[in-house]
């Protein structure tokens, strides 16, 4: 039987955890929501890219990203982000949606998996 390693975990959630070989990344939300889109994606993406570090991967080793927004209106200026994030032919699955967020000052959320 293999081992979960929980990263990050409290009494509500793991931040991120690794399974038979996969890194399971819950929501990511910006810390600093005073920003726009951009700004916040970026945010998303870099602590994204600390738990990938922190459980020994890297974003090219991503399988799988669910990308939640609170308006449509911002998928453009998202993905000018995500498209300068994500490396050329590597690119994982992904799916985009508009969700109501837990914060009204929340622009965007991603969740995402990754191969160890």
């Amino acid at each position: 039987m293999n081992d979960i390693v929980r990263i990050d975990q409290n009494a509500r959630r793991s931040r991120a955890l690794i399974h038979n070989g996969l890194l399971y990344i819950s929501g990511q939300v910006p810390d600093e929501r005073k920003g726009g889109v951009a700004d916040q994606t970026r945010q998303v993406l870099a602590k994204i890219d600390d738990l990938l570090k922190e459980a020994g991967t890297s974003k090219d080793r991503l399988l799988s990203a669910q990308i939640w927004l609170k308006t449509m209106d911002d998928f453009a200026e998202m993905n000018a982000v995500w498209d300068a994030w994500v490396i050329p032919g590597k690119t994982p699955t992904r799916c985009c949606g508009k969700v109501e967020l837990n914060d009204p000052h929340c622009l965007v959320e991603i969740v995402a998996v990754a191969a160890c």
